[in-house]
């Protein structure tokens, strides 16, 4: 069976609400309700389906949309590639143009029931933050560290790694301590703990971040809340998309001070990898917060840091 390509819209308002359309009488899955969007025409691309099929649909004209994420899935009746874009500003108000309902629904709370199988594991993606921040308390101390977070979470960081695996084991759990109870007195913050599970269910912490390593030889998802990959490359990548975790980490996009002459893979190459991957990809490898746009813009769903995340400004 041939594959339809399918460009598809989530439009997100300013306060993180995104708009979901029921498809109409006749239609296939007539009733449930999905991110708006339609087939790709022959000779279109992605990107000019997508504005065609919000101005047919919703009457609005896209301003900034960002590549996503792209998923295969297999109906009964074909089998579809959906490549979604966020869409962050438009022109014109959305109106249902083909009698179709369509509501807007705010993260945490999509409770609109039936939801189209292929769109339902995005709504749990949109929940995961832009920015996550991973620790460097073996480079700049403890205290400095804990201070940073303290003072990151109070400006909105909601995703941390504690990683510092140079750290001797008692060390490194106090931080991990102590940095989950600053998390926790912070609505929607999560910490995952780098590489070592033993830690993070001791602590009680949110998931794990595994090494491309660990998912070379892991035979399914564990059972954490979140679970996240590094990848340096296409099969690592393929690898952590293939084990269902909720984002990868990719990189290293630019040079690090860490580790000088190592090879990178620029913006263009790290566009192309995480142009087909199903799960959200952060770009890591020295960047910085004012590269958030530019990660959008190649694919990323989000910026992953070391330094730069505890920087004062970005």
């Amino acid at each position: 069976m041939s594959i339809v390509d399918v460009a598809v819209a989530v439009l997100v308002r300013a306060d993180g609400a995104v708009l979901l359309a029921q498809r109409p009488e006749g239609k296939v899955y007539a009733g449930y309700w999905e991110f708006p969007g339609g087939k790709v025409e022959p000779g279109e691309s992605v990107r000019a389906a997508l504005e065609r099929e919000l101005v047919e649909e919703l009457g609005v004209r896209p301003e900034r949309a960002y590549p996503w994420v792209t998923q295969t899935f297999a109906y009964p009746h074909a089998s579809v590639r959906l490549h979604f874009f966020r869409v962050t500003a438009w022109h014109g108000e959305p109106h249902g143009r083909e009698n179709q309902r369509f509501a807007w629904s705010g993260p945490g709370g999509f409770d609109l029931e039936p939801m189209l199988p292929a769109n339902a594991p995005l709504l749990r993606a949109l929940a995961i933050p832009f920015e996550y921040g991973i620790s460097n308390a073996a480079a700049v101390g403890s205290r400095a560290f804990l201070d940073a977070l303290e003072r990151r979470l109070a400006a909105g960081l909601r995703l941390v790694q504690i990683r510092d695996k140079s750290l001797a084991p008692g060390d490194r759990e106090r931080i991990a301590r102590d940095a989950l109870a600053r998390v926790r007195a912070v609505a929607g913050a999560r910490l995952l703990v780098n590489a070592d599970e033993a830690l993070a269910r001791r602590i009680g912490a949110d998931g794990v971040h595994y090494t491309a390593g660990q998912l070379a030889v892991l035979e399914e998802r564990p059972d954490f809340a979140l679970c996240a990959g590094s990848a340096h490359d296409a099969a690592e990548l393929a690898r952590a998309a293939a084990l269902g975790l909720d984002f990868a980490v990719l990189g290293p996009v630019k040079a690090t001070p860490s580790h000088p002459g190592a090879a990178t893979l620029g913006w263009e190459a790290f566009g192309a990898l995480a142009a087909d991957c199903p799960i959200p990809v952060f770009a890591l490898g020295g960047i910085t917060r004012a590269d958030l746009e530019t990660a959008w813009l190649h694919g990323a769903h989000g910026i992953a840091m070391v330094r730069g995340a505890w920087a004062a400004s970005g």
